[in-house]
Protein backbone atom coordinates (compact mmCIF):
# COMPACT_ATOMS: atom_id res chain seq x y z
CA UNK A 1 0.00 0.00 0.00
CA UNK A 2 1.14 3.11 -1.30
CA UNK A 3 2.21 6.13 1.74
CA UNK A 4 -0.33 8.26 0.08
CA UNK A 5 -0.51 11.78 2.15
CA UNK A 6 -3.58 12.97 3.53
CA UNK A 7 -3.86 16.23 1.02
CA UNK A 8 -5.11 13.44 -1.35
CA UNK A 9 -7.19 11.65 0.82
CA UNK A 10 -8.88 14.64 1.51
CA UNK A 11 -8.98 16.23 -1.97
CA UNK A 12 -12.08 17.67 -3.41
CA UNK A 13 -12.72 17.19 -7.47
CA UNK A 14 -14.81 19.29 -9.24
CA UNK A 15 -18.53 18.64 -8.46
CA UNK A 16 -19.41 17.84 -11.98
CA UNK A 17 -18.36 17.95 -15.72
CA UNK A 18 -20.49 20.45 -17.45
CA UNK A 19 -19.94 18.64 -20.84
CA UNK A 20 -22.93 16.98 -21.40
CA UNK A 21 -22.83 13.28 -21.41
CA UNK A 22 -23.15 11.83 -25.17
CA UNK A 23 -25.54 9.16 -24.27
CA UNK A 24 -28.06 8.59 -21.79
CA UNK A 25 -29.79 5.84 -20.27
CA UNK A 26 -32.60 6.31 -17.84
CA UNK A 27 -35.29 5.18 -20.17
CA UNK A 28 -35.98 1.94 -18.25
CA UNK A 29 -35.33 -0.52 -20.91
CA UNK A 30 -33.53 -3.32 -21.12
CA UNK A 31 -29.78 -3.65 -20.27
CA UNK A 32 -28.74 -5.67 -22.96
CA UNK A 33 -30.32 -3.25 -25.66
CA UNK A 34 -28.91 -0.17 -23.90
CA UNK A 35 -25.53 -1.46 -23.47
CA UNK A 36 -24.41 -2.77 -26.83
CA UNK A 37 -21.71 -0.92 -27.08
CA UNK A 38 -20.13 -2.73 -24.49
CA UNK A 39 -20.07 -5.36 -27.31
CA UNK A 40 -17.26 -2.99 -29.12
CA UNK A 41 -14.97 -1.97 -26.67
CA UNK A 42 -14.61 -4.96 -23.99
CA UNK A 43 -16.03 -8.53 -23.63
CA UNK A 44 -18.52 -8.99 -20.43
CA UNK A 45 -18.68 -12.11 -19.02
CA UNK A 46 -21.91 -12.93 -17.44
CA UNK A 47 -21.93 -15.53 -14.66
CA UNK A 48 -24.18 -17.21 -12.11
CA UNK A 49 -23.49 -17.14 -8.78
CA UNK A 50 -25.83 -19.11 -6.62
CA UNK A 51 -25.62 -19.20 -2.87
CA UNK A 52 -27.73 -19.33 0.46
CA UNK A 53 -26.55 -16.79 2.70
CA UNK A 54 -27.10 -14.44 6.11
CA UNK A 55 -28.30 -10.72 5.10
CA UNK A 56 -26.93 -7.95 7.17
CA UNK A 57 -25.96 -4.84 6.07
CA UNK A 58 -23.78 -3.07 9.06
CA UNK A 59 -24.18 0.77 8.54
CA UNK A 60 -22.95 3.84 9.74
CA UNK A 61 -24.40 6.76 7.66
CA UNK A 62 -27.90 5.86 7.24
CA UNK A 63 -28.83 9.67 8.10
CA UNK A 64 -29.14 9.92 4.31
CA UNK A 65 -32.52 7.93 4.74
CA UNK A 66 -35.61 7.59 5.20
CA UNK A 67 -37.36 4.50 5.99
CA UNK A 68 -37.64 2.85 2.37
CA UNK A 69 -40.64 0.62 2.84
CA UNK A 70 -42.43 3.96 2.39
CA UNK A 71 -40.77 5.93 -0.23
CA UNK A 72 -40.85 2.60 -2.32
CA UNK A 73 -44.90 3.58 -2.39
CA UNK A 74 -44.31 7.00 -2.75
CA UNK A 75 -44.33 8.00 -6.38
CA UNK A 76 -45.30 11.88 -6.41
CA UNK A 77 -41.16 12.95 -5.41
CA UNK A 78 -39.09 14.55 -8.34
CA UNK A 79 -36.05 13.82 -9.26
CA UNK A 80 -34.59 16.56 -7.04
CA UNK A 81 -36.30 15.45 -3.93
CA UNK A 82 -34.70 11.25 -5.11
CA UNK A 83 -31.19 13.32 -5.53
CA UNK A 84 -31.30 14.85 -1.84
CA UNK A 85 -31.28 11.84 -0.89
CA UNK A 86 -27.96 10.64 -1.88
CA UNK A 87 -24.12 11.76 -0.91
CA UNK A 88 -23.72 13.71 -3.83
CA UNK A 89 -26.95 15.34 -4.71
CA UNK A 90 -25.66 18.15 -7.34
CA UNK A 91 -23.78 15.83 -9.31
CA UNK A 92 -27.41 13.38 -9.82
CA UNK A 93 -29.10 16.62 -10.15
CA UNK A 94 -26.82 17.45 -12.66
CA UNK A 95 -26.39 14.25 -15.06
CA UNK A 96 -29.99 12.81 -14.17
CA UNK A 97 -32.37 16.40 -14.99
CA UNK A 98 -30.83 16.29 -18.11
CA UNK A 99 -33.62 13.46 -19.28
CA UNK A 100 -37.53 13.62 -18.81
CA UNK A 101 -37.68 9.93 -18.67
CA UNK A 102 -35.97 10.67 -15.02
CA UNK A 103 -37.97 12.67 -13.79
CA UNK A 104 -40.37 10.81 -11.33
CA UNK A 105 -38.68 7.16 -10.52
CA UNK A 106 -40.97 5.31 -9.01
CA UNK A 107 -39.50 3.32 -6.29
CA UNK A 108 -36.19 2.86 -4.52
CA UNK A 109 -35.60 0.43 -7.01
CA UNK A 110 -36.40 2.14 -9.81
CA UNK A 111 -34.27 5.00 -8.72
CA UNK A 112 -31.06 2.92 -7.87
CA UNK A 113 -31.44 1.27 -11.55
CA UNK A 114 -31.07 5.03 -13.00
CA UNK A 115 -28.03 5.95 -10.77
CA UNK A 116 -26.11 2.86 -11.73
CA UNK A 117 -27.40 3.60 -15.32
CA UNK A 118 -25.86 7.49 -14.91
CA UNK A 119 -22.59 6.02 -13.71
CA UNK A 120 -22.45 3.38 -16.12
CA UNK A 121 -22.42 6.58 -18.99
CA UNK A 122 -19.73 8.15 -16.89
CA UNK A 123 -17.57 4.82 -17.25
CA UNK A 124 -18.31 4.61 -20.48
CA UNK A 125 -17.00 8.42 -20.99
CA UNK A 126 -14.03 7.37 -18.84
CA UNK A 127 -13.19 4.67 -21.17
CA UNK A 128 -12.90 6.46 -24.04
CA UNK A 129 -10.85 8.97 -22.47
CA UNK A 130 -8.26 5.71 -21.47
CA UNK A 131 -8.61 4.63 -24.91
CA UNK A 132 -7.51 8.40 -26.38
CA UNK A 133 -4.39 8.34 -23.78
CA UNK A 134 -2.75 5.59 -25.44
CA UNK A 135 -1.20 7.86 -28.10
CA UNK A 136 0.54 10.27 -25.31
CA UNK A 137 1.42 7.28 -23.43
CA UNK A 138 5.53 8.67 -24.23
CA UNK A 139 7.40 7.85 -21.07
CA UNK A 140 7.10 4.15 -19.68
CA UNK A 141 5.92 5.86 -16.11
CA UNK A 142 2.98 7.36 -18.45
CA UNK A 143 2.32 3.70 -20.22
CA UNK A 144 2.46 2.06 -16.74
CA UNK A 145 -0.38 4.33 -15.42
CA UNK A 146 -2.19 3.89 -18.29
CA UNK A 147 -2.60 0.39 -18.71
CA UNK A 148 -3.56 -0.06 -15.24
CA UNK A 149 -6.14 2.51 -15.59
CA UNK A 150 -7.30 0.90 -19.15
CA UNK A 151 -7.66 -2.28 -17.73
CA UNK A 152 -9.32 -0.96 -13.84
CA UNK A 153 -12.03 0.71 -16.38
CA UNK A 154 -13.23 -1.51 -18.00
CA UNK A 155 -13.75 -3.73 -14.97
CA UNK A 156 -15.30 -1.44 -13.69
CA UNK A 157 -17.82 -1.75 -17.10
CA UNK A 158 -18.22 -4.89 -16.23
CA UNK A 159 -19.29 -4.84 -12.50
CA UNK A 160 -22.03 -1.99 -13.68
CA UNK A 161 -22.71 -4.04 -16.50
CA UNK A 162 -23.36 -6.86 -14.52
CA UNK A 163 -24.97 -5.46 -11.81
CA UNK A 164 -27.62 -4.20 -14.26
CA UNK A 165 -28.27 -7.53 -15.82
CA UNK A 166 -28.44 -9.25 -12.45
CA UNK A 167 -31.39 -6.64 -11.67
CA UNK A 168 -33.06 -7.18 -14.55
CA UNK A 169 -32.74 -10.76 -15.80
CA UNK A 170 -31.14 -12.94 -13.14
CA UNK A 171 -33.04 -15.01 -10.27
CA UNK A 172 -30.58 -15.59 -8.04
CA UNK A 173 -29.20 -11.89 -8.30
CA UNK A 174 -29.13 -10.46 -4.38
CA UNK A 175 -29.01 -6.96 -3.25
CA UNK A 176 -26.17 -7.60 -1.25
CA UNK A 177 -24.47 -8.87 -4.64
CA UNK A 178 -24.96 -5.49 -6.30
CA UNK A 179 -23.15 -3.44 -2.90
CA UNK A 180 -20.41 -5.73 -4.03
CA UNK A 181 -20.01 -5.55 -7.33
CA UNK A 182 -20.83 -1.62 -6.85
CA UNK A 183 -18.25 -1.13 -3.85
CA UNK A 184 -15.42 -3.04 -6.39
CA UNK A 185 -16.07 -0.63 -9.11
CA UNK A 186 -15.44 2.60 -6.94
CA UNK A 187 -12.76 0.27 -5.78
CA UNK A 188 -10.92 0.22 -9.49
CA UNK A 189 -11.75 4.03 -9.89
CA UNK A 190 -9.41 4.92 -6.41
CA UNK A 191 -6.97 2.31 -7.50
CA UNK A 192 -5.98 3.80 -11.11
CA UNK A 193 -6.03 7.40 -9.55
CA UNK A 194 -3.91 5.85 -6.58
CA UNK A 195 -1.58 4.96 -9.46
CA UNK A 196 -0.97 7.61 -11.42
CA UNK A 197 -0.20 9.25 -7.97
CA UNK A 198 2.48 6.90 -7.25
CA UNK A 199 4.22 7.28 -10.49
CA UNK A 200 3.48 11.43 -10.71
CA UNK A 201 1.49 11.36 -13.84
CA UNK A 202 -1.90 12.42 -12.28
CA UNK A 203 -2.50 15.19 -14.77
CA UNK A 204 -2.09 12.81 -17.58
CA UNK A 205 -4.65 10.60 -16.12
CA UNK A 206 -6.77 13.09 -15.01
CA UNK A 207 -9.65 12.61 -18.18
CA UNK A 208 -10.22 9.35 -17.19
CA UNK A 209 -11.19 9.61 -13.12
CA UNK A 210 -12.26 13.36 -13.09
CA UNK A 211 -15.85 12.50 -14.99
CA UNK A 212 -17.56 12.06 -11.68
CA UNK A 213 -17.70 8.31 -11.95
CA UNK A 214 -16.94 7.87 -8.53
CA UNK A 215 -19.63 10.49 -6.73
CA UNK A 216 -22.12 8.88 -9.04
CA UNK A 217 -20.86 5.36 -7.75
CA UNK A 218 -21.00 6.41 -4.58
CA UNK A 219 -24.60 7.38 -4.90
CA UNK A 220 -25.12 4.01 -6.24
CA UNK A 221 -23.80 1.92 -3.37
CA UNK A 222 -25.97 4.19 -1.06
CA UNK A 223 -29.43 3.99 -2.62
CA UNK A 224 -29.14 0.25 -2.80
CA UNK A 225 -27.12 -0.18 0.95
CA UNK A 226 -30.71 0.79 1.68
CA UNK A 227 -32.70 -2.03 0.02
CA UNK A 228 -30.28 -4.88 2.27
CA UNK A 229 -32.69 -6.73 4.11
CA UNK A 230 -31.97 -9.14 6.99
CA UNK A 231 -32.37 -12.68 6.62
CA UNK A 232 -32.15 -16.08 8.93
CA UNK A 233 -28.96 -17.17 9.61
CA UNK A 234 -26.86 -19.96 8.09
CA UNK A 235 -26.49 -22.86 10.33
CA UNK A 236 -22.94 -23.50 11.12
CA UNK A 237 -21.61 -26.30 8.45
CA UNK A 238 -17.99 -27.32 6.99
CA UNK A 239 -18.91 -25.25 3.70
CA UNK A 240 -21.78 -22.58 2.67
CA UNK A 241 -24.47 -23.77 0.93
CA UNK A 242 -24.15 -22.24 -1.79
CA UNK A 243 -20.37 -24.29 -2.63
CA UNK A 244 -21.32 -26.62 -5.25
CA UNK A 245 -21.07 -30.61 -3.82
CA UNK A 246 -18.66 -30.88 -6.92
CA UNK A 247 -16.69 -27.98 -5.68
CA UNK A 248 -16.92 -29.44 -2.01
CA UNK A 249 -15.04 -32.88 -3.59
CA UNK A 250 -12.85 -30.99 -5.70
CA UNK A 251 -11.16 -29.41 -2.66
CA UNK A 252 -11.32 -32.25 -0.45
CA UNK A 253 -9.80 -34.24 -2.93
CA UNK A 254 -6.14 -35.16 -2.29
CA UNK A 255 -5.54 -37.01 -6.05
CA UNK A 256 -6.72 -33.84 -7.38
CA UNK A 257 -3.55 -32.78 -8.97
CA UNK A 258 -3.37 -36.58 -11.21
CA UNK A 259 -6.52 -35.10 -12.36
CA UNK A 260 -5.61 -32.04 -13.56
CA UNK A 261 -6.96 -30.45 -16.70
CA UNK A 262 -2.63 -29.65 -17.64
CA UNK A 263 0.89 -30.07 -15.70
CA UNK A 264 3.09 -27.69 -15.15
CA UNK A 265 6.62 -28.82 -14.41
CA UNK A 266 9.90 -27.08 -15.00
CA UNK A 267 12.12 -29.99 -15.39
CA UNK A 268 10.07 -30.65 -18.83
CA UNK A 269 7.88 -33.57 -17.15
CA UNK A 270 4.52 -31.96 -17.67
CA UNK A 271 3.32 -30.36 -20.99
CA UNK A 272 4.30 -26.74 -19.97
CA UNK A 273 7.03 -25.33 -18.33
CA UNK A 274 5.11 -21.85 -17.75
CA UNK A 275 2.18 -21.28 -15.55
CA UNK A 276 0.87 -18.33 -17.74
CA UNK A 277 1.21 -20.53 -20.71
CA UNK A 278 -0.84 -23.67 -18.88
CA UNK A 279 -3.16 -20.97 -18.33
CA UNK A 280 -3.71 -19.53 -21.53
CA UNK A 281 -3.91 -22.83 -22.95
CA UNK A 282 -6.44 -24.56 -20.27
CA UNK A 283 -9.01 -21.19 -20.19
CA UNK A 284 -8.84 -20.95 -24.09
CA UNK A 285 -10.07 -24.55 -24.76
CA UNK A 286 -12.11 -24.89 -21.79
CA UNK A 287 -15.94 -26.45 -23.06
CA UNK A 288 -18.76 -24.40 -21.39
CA UNK A 289 -18.11 -23.09 -18.18
CA UNK A 290 -16.64 -25.57 -16.36
CA UNK A 291 -13.62 -25.29 -13.84
CA UNK A 292 -10.16 -25.39 -15.11
CA UNK A 293 -7.48 -27.49 -12.53
CA UNK A 294 -3.99 -26.79 -13.34
CA UNK A 295 -1.22 -28.82 -11.36
CA UNK A 296 2.21 -26.86 -10.62
CA UNK A 297 4.86 -29.79 -10.18
CA UNK A 298 7.60 -28.68 -7.25
CA UNK A 299 10.01 -25.54 -8.71
CA UNK A 300 10.40 -22.50 -8.40
CA UNK A 301 8.65 -20.62 -11.05
CA UNK A 302 10.09 -17.20 -12.05
CA UNK A 303 7.58 -15.09 -13.64
CA UNK A 304 4.62 -12.53 -13.38
CA UNK A 305 1.34 -13.88 -13.88
CA UNK A 306 -2.12 -12.62 -15.30
CA UNK A 307 -5.40 -14.14 -14.44
CA UNK A 308 -7.63 -11.75 -16.19
CA UNK A 309 -11.54 -11.08 -16.44
CA UNK A 310 -12.00 -14.09 -18.96
CA UNK A 311 -10.45 -16.38 -17.34
CA UNK A 312 -13.12 -17.92 -14.70
CA UNK A 313 -13.09 -20.59 -12.58
CA UNK A 314 -9.36 -21.73 -12.62
CA UNK A 315 -7.64 -23.60 -9.71
CA UNK A 316 -4.02 -23.71 -9.37
CA UNK A 317 -2.97 -26.53 -7.12
CA UNK A 318 0.84 -26.91 -6.02
CA UNK A 319 2.88 -29.72 -4.46
CA UNK A 320 2.78 -27.84 -1.39
CA UNK A 321 3.41 -24.16 -0.10
CA UNK A 322 7.32 -25.53 0.48
CA UNK A 323 8.15 -27.01 -2.69
CA UNK A 324 5.64 -25.02 -5.59
CA UNK A 325 6.35 -21.29 -5.52
CA UNK A 326 6.04 -18.55 -8.21
CA UNK A 327 8.47 -15.79 -7.51
CA UNK A 328 8.72 -12.63 -9.06
CA UNK A 329 10.37 -8.66 -7.99
CA UNK A 330 8.66 -5.84 -9.80
CA UNK A 331 8.44 -2.84 -7.23
CA UNK A 332 7.25 0.61 -7.29
CA UNK A 333 10.64 1.90 -7.10
CA UNK A 334 11.69 -0.17 -10.53
CA UNK A 335 8.45 2.39 -12.26
CA UNK A 336 5.61 -0.30 -12.02
CA UNK A 337 2.67 1.50 -9.73
CA UNK A 338 1.63 -0.89 -6.73
CA UNK A 339 -1.10 -2.87 -8.58
CA UNK A 340 1.27 -3.54 -11.28
CA UNK A 341 4.39 -4.78 -8.97
CA UNK A 342 1.89 -7.89 -8.13
CA UNK A 343 3.77 -11.30 -8.94
CA UNK A 344 0.64 -13.26 -9.96
CA UNK A 345 -2.68 -11.06 -10.53
CA UNK A 346 -6.11 -12.58 -10.39
CA UNK A 347 -9.34 -11.10 -11.63
CA UNK A 348 -11.25 -13.77 -12.95
CA UNK A 349 -13.91 -14.90 -10.63
CA UNK A 350 -14.17 -18.30 -8.40
CA UNK A 351 -10.31 -18.45 -8.90
CA UNK A 352 -9.02 -21.31 -6.25
CA UNK A 353 -5.42 -21.86 -5.07
CA UNK A 354 -4.35 -24.26 -3.10
CA UNK A 355 -0.62 -25.52 -1.84
CA UNK A 356 1.01 -22.89 -3.57
CA UNK A 357 3.83 -19.42 -2.43
CA UNK A 358 3.53 -16.69 -4.04
CA UNK A 359 6.62 -14.26 -3.48
CA UNK A 360 8.28 -10.83 -4.23
CA UNK A 361 11.96 -10.96 -4.09
CA UNK A 362 12.41 -6.93 -4.54
CA UNK A 363 13.41 -6.54 -0.97
CA UNK A 364 12.81 -4.27 2.01
CA UNK A 365 14.55 -1.47 0.04
CA UNK A 366 12.31 -1.31 -2.74
CA UNK A 367 8.99 -0.38 -1.01
CA UNK A 368 6.06 -1.54 -2.48
CA UNK A 369 5.81 -4.95 -3.94
CA UNK A 370 3.20 -7.14 -4.05
CA UNK A 371 3.45 -10.64 -4.21
CA UNK A 372 -0.50 -11.36 -5.18
CA UNK A 373 -3.49 -9.02 -5.75
CA UNK A 374 -6.72 -10.17 -5.71
CA UNK A 375 -9.80 -9.27 -6.99
CA UNK A 376 -11.30 -12.42 -7.55
CA UNK A 377 -15.00 -12.74 -6.55
CA UNK A 378 -15.88 -15.61 -4.69
CA UNK A 379 -12.28 -16.80 -4.73
CA UNK A 380 -10.62 -19.22 -2.29
CA UNK A 381 -6.82 -19.29 -1.18
CA UNK A 382 -6.15 -22.82 0.96
CA UNK A 383 -2.76 -23.31 2.62
CA UNK A 384 -1.05 -20.99 0.51
CA UNK A 385 2.22 -18.71 1.31
CA UNK A 386 2.30 -15.16 0.62
CA UNK A 387 5.79 -13.62 1.19
CA UNK A 388 7.22 -10.18 0.55
CA UNK A 389 8.08 -6.96 3.01
CA UNK A 390 5.60 -3.94 2.38
CA UNK A 391 2.79 -4.68 0.34
CA UNK A 392 3.00 -8.23 0.56
CA UNK A 393 -0.97 -9.57 -0.13
CA UNK A 394 -3.19 -7.10 -2.13
CA UNK A 395 -6.52 -7.79 -1.10
CA UNK A 396 -7.86 -5.42 -4.09
CA UNK A 397 -11.76 -6.11 -4.05
CA UNK A 398 -14.84 -8.76 -4.22
CA UNK A 399 -15.01 -11.30 -1.67
CA UNK A 400 -12.08 -13.53 -0.45
CA UNK A 401 -11.62 -16.19 1.61
CA UNK A 402 -7.87 -17.33 3.20
CA UNK A 403 -7.96 -20.21 5.00
CA UNK A 404 -4.60 -22.30 6.65
CA UNK A 405 -2.63 -19.28 5.23
CA UNK A 406 0.78 -18.09 5.95
CA UNK A 407 1.43 -14.24 5.48
CA UNK A 408 5.16 -12.40 5.83
CA UNK A 409 5.82 -8.62 5.91
CA UNK A 410 6.67 -5.42 7.20
CA UNK A 411 4.16 -2.54 6.21
CA UNK A 412 0.87 -2.58 5.59
CA UNK A 413 1.30 -5.96 4.17
CA UNK A 414 -2.38 -7.49 4.44
CA UNK A 415 -4.10 -4.03 2.43
CA UNK A 416 -6.93 -3.38 -0.06
CA UNK A 417 -10.66 -2.82 0.32
CA UNK A 418 -11.72 -6.65 -0.50
CA UNK A 419 -14.90 -8.03 1.83
CA UNK A 420 -11.84 -10.66 3.05
CA UNK A 421 -11.88 -13.02 6.00
CA UNK A 422 -8.32 -14.66 7.36
CA UNK A 423 -9.43 -17.63 8.98
CA UNK A 424 -6.58 -20.11 10.78
CA UNK A 425 -3.72 -18.57 9.47
CA UNK A 426 -0.04 -17.37 10.57
CA UNK A 427 0.70 -13.84 10.32
CA UNK A 428 4.44 -13.06 10.46
CA UNK A 429 6.18 -10.11 11.35
CA UNK A 430 9.52 -9.74 9.53
CA UNK A 431 12.39 -7.59 9.94
CA UNK A 432 12.19 -3.63 8.82
CA UNK A 433 14.57 -1.10 7.61
CA UNK A 434 16.24 0.84 10.74
CA UNK A 435 13.49 3.43 11.65
CA UNK A 436 10.70 2.00 10.34
CA UNK A 437 7.86 0.27 12.19
CA UNK A 438 5.84 -2.78 11.14
CA UNK A 439 2.23 -1.89 10.30
CA UNK A 440 -0.01 -5.27 9.48
CA UNK A 441 -2.90 -4.36 7.99
CA UNK A 442 -4.13 -0.90 5.84
CA UNK A 443 -7.69 -1.44 5.02
CA UNK A 444 -8.85 0.87 2.09
CA UNK A 445 -12.40 1.59 2.43
CA UNK A 446 -13.29 4.77 1.30
CA UNK A 447 -17.07 5.01 1.10
CA UNK A 448 -19.21 4.32 3.85
CA UNK A 449 -21.63 2.00 2.00
CA UNK A 450 -19.17 -0.28 0.90
CA UNK A 451 -19.35 -3.29 2.62
CA UNK A 452 -15.77 -4.39 2.46
CA UNK A 453 -12.82 -4.87 5.39
CA UNK A 454 -10.46 -6.92 6.80
CA UNK A 455 -11.64 -10.12 9.63
CA UNK A 456 -8.65 -12.11 10.88
CA UNK A 457 -10.40 -14.92 12.67
CA UNK A 458 -8.47 -17.78 15.02
CA UNK A 459 -4.98 -17.01 13.95
CA UNK A 460 -1.79 -16.15 14.77
CA UNK A 461 0.06 -13.08 14.85
CA UNK A 462 3.75 -13.58 15.65
CA UNK A 463 7.63 -12.46 14.62
CA UNK A 464 9.02 -14.32 11.94
CA UNK A 465 12.28 -15.79 12.28
CA UNK A 466 14.12 -12.66 11.11
CA UNK A 467 12.72 -10.27 13.61
CA UNK A 468 12.63 -12.49 16.42
CA UNK A 469 16.04 -11.39 17.83
CA UNK A 470 15.39 -7.87 17.63
CA UNK A 471 11.97 -7.86 18.46
CA UNK A 472 12.55 -5.05 20.77
CA UNK A 473 13.78 -2.88 18.16
CA UNK A 474 10.93 -2.08 16.70
CA UNK A 475 7.58 -1.45 16.92
CA UNK A 476 4.39 -3.09 15.72
CA UNK A 477 1.01 -2.19 15.30
CA UNK A 478 -2.02 -4.27 13.94
CA UNK A 479 -3.27 -1.42 11.78
CA UNK A 480 -3.54 1.76 10.00
CA UNK A 481 -6.29 3.90 8.46
CA UNK A 482 -5.73 3.62 4.46
CA UNK A 483 -8.74 5.06 3.77
CA UNK A 484 -11.43 6.92 5.36
CA UNK A 485 -13.58 4.46 6.39
CA UNK A 486 -11.00 1.55 6.78
CA UNK A 487 -12.34 -1.68 8.49
CA UNK A 488 -10.66 -4.03 10.30
CA UNK A 489 -11.04 -6.71 13.01
CA UNK A 490 -9.59 -9.23 14.96
CA UNK A 491 -11.36 -12.13 16.81
CA UNK A 492 -10.23 -14.90 18.56
CA UNK A 493 -6.31 -14.71 17.65
CA UNK A 494 -2.96 -14.96 19.58
CA UNK A 495 -1.23 -11.89 19.73
CA UNK A 496 2.02 -12.18 20.55
CA UNK A 497 4.43 -9.55 22.58
CA UNK A 498 5.60 -7.89 19.33
CA UNK A 499 2.47 -5.74 18.97
CA UNK A 500 2.61 -2.31 20.88
CA UNK A 501 0.31 -1.82 23.40
CA UNK A 502 -1.53 0.97 21.91
CA UNK A 503 -2.03 -1.54 19.19
CA UNK A 504 -3.13 0.56 16.34
CA UNK A 505 -1.31 3.34 14.24
CA UNK A 506 -2.30 6.91 13.26
CA UNK A 507 -1.83 7.53 9.52
CA UNK A 508 1.09 9.63 8.65
CA UNK A 509 0.82 11.39 12.35
CA UNK A 510 -2.50 12.81 11.78
CA UNK A 511 -5.82 12.78 13.08
CA UNK A 512 -7.02 11.46 9.99
CA UNK A 513 -10.15 8.65 10.23
CA UNK A 514 -10.02 7.97 13.71
CA UNK A 515 -13.43 8.53 13.84
CA UNK A 516 -14.89 7.40 11.24
CA UNK A 517 -12.90 4.33 10.50
CA UNK A 518 -13.97 1.02 12.61
CA UNK A 519 -11.33 -1.44 14.04
CA UNK A 520 -12.21 -3.86 16.69
CA UNK A 521 -11.03 -6.83 18.83
CA UNK A 522 -12.70 -9.36 20.26
CA UNK A 523 -11.65 -12.06 22.47
CA UNK A 524 -7.81 -12.49 21.78
CA UNK A 525 -5.33 -13.97 23.34
CA UNK A 526 -1.70 -13.60 23.79
CA UNK A 527 1.39 -11.55 25.26
CA UNK A 528 0.09 -8.12 23.98
CA UNK A 529 -3.70 -9.41 23.52
CA UNK A 530 -4.44 -6.90 26.41
CA UNK A 531 -6.41 -3.81 25.34
CA UNK A 532 -6.16 -1.78 28.38
CA UNK A 533 -4.04 0.65 26.95
CA UNK A 534 -5.41 0.55 23.25
CA UNK A 535 -5.72 3.66 21.30
CA UNK A 536 -8.45 5.85 22.70
CA UNK A 537 -9.92 6.71 19.06
CA UNK A 538 -13.48 7.16 18.70
CA UNK A 539 -13.68 4.37 16.04
CA UNK A 540 -11.40 2.10 17.85
CA UNK A 541 -13.85 -0.54 19.56
CA UNK A 542 -13.47 -3.77 22.60
CA UNK A 543 -15.55 -6.03 21.33
CA UNK A 544 -17.31 -7.65 24.67
CA UNK A 545 -20.67 -8.69 22.64
CA UNK A 546 -20.74 -11.76 20.84
CA UNK A 547 -23.82 -10.37 18.96
CA UNK A 548 -21.46 -7.45 17.93
CA UNK A 549 -18.58 -9.99 16.95
CA UNK A 550 -20.88 -12.02 15.09
CA UNK A 551 -21.27 -9.42 12.74
CA UNK A 552 -17.28 -10.02 11.84
CA UNK A 553 -17.76 -13.86 11.09
CA UNK A 554 -17.72 -16.02 7.55
CA UNK A 555 -21.51 -16.45 8.28
CA UNK A 556 -22.89 -12.93 8.86
CA UNK A 557 -20.02 -11.02 6.12
CA UNK A 558 -21.09 -13.44 3.56
CA UNK A 559 -23.97 -11.67 2.35
CA UNK A 560 -26.24 -8.76 3.07
CA UNK A 561 -22.95 -5.56 3.46
CA UNK A 562 -20.38 -5.61 5.91
CA UNK A 563 -17.59 -8.09 4.58
CA UNK A 564 -18.46 -10.59 1.84
CA UNK A 565 -15.72 -13.97 2.35
CA UNK A 566 -16.11 -16.51 -0.18
CA UNK A 567 -14.84 -20.18 0.08
CA UNK A 568 -14.75 -23.68 -0.78
CA UNK A 569 -12.61 -24.86 2.23
CA UNK A 570 -13.83 -26.23 5.35
CA UNK A 571 -14.51 -22.99 7.72
CA UNK A 572 -15.89 -21.74 10.79
CA UNK A 573 -19.38 -20.18 10.64
CA UNK A 574 -19.78 -18.53 13.28
CA UNK A 575 -17.50 -17.22 16.64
Amino acid sequence: MNSLNITFLNAHFPPYNVTPPPIFMCKNTNPYKSYKILKLVIIVNSYTVIMSTTIFFFIFSSFFFLDHHALADDESKDINWWCNTTPHPEQCKYFMGRDPECSKPKSRQDFRTMTIKVAMERALDAQTHAQSLGQGCRSKRRLVAWRDCRNLIDDTIIQLNSTLQGINTNDSFTDFDAQTWLSTALTYIGTCRTGSLELNVSKFISPIVSGNVSELLSNSLAINGGLLDQEPEQKDDEFPSWVTSHERKLLADLQLASRANVIVAKDGSGAFRSIQAAINYATSRRVGNGRVVIYIKRGVYRENIAINRNMNKVTLVGDGLRYTIITGSRSVPQGFTTYSSATVGVDGIGFIARGITFRNTAGQNNGQAVALRSASDLSVFYACSFEGYQDTLFVHAQRQFYKTCYIYGTIDFIFGNAAVVFQNCIIYVRRPLVGQANVITAQGRGDPFQNSGISIQNSRIMAAPDLKPVVAQFKTYLGRPWQQYSRTVILKSFIDSLVSPDGWLRWQDSNFALSTLYYGEYHNFGPAAGTRNRVKWPGYHVITSANVASRFTVSNLIAGGAWLPSTGVPFTAGL
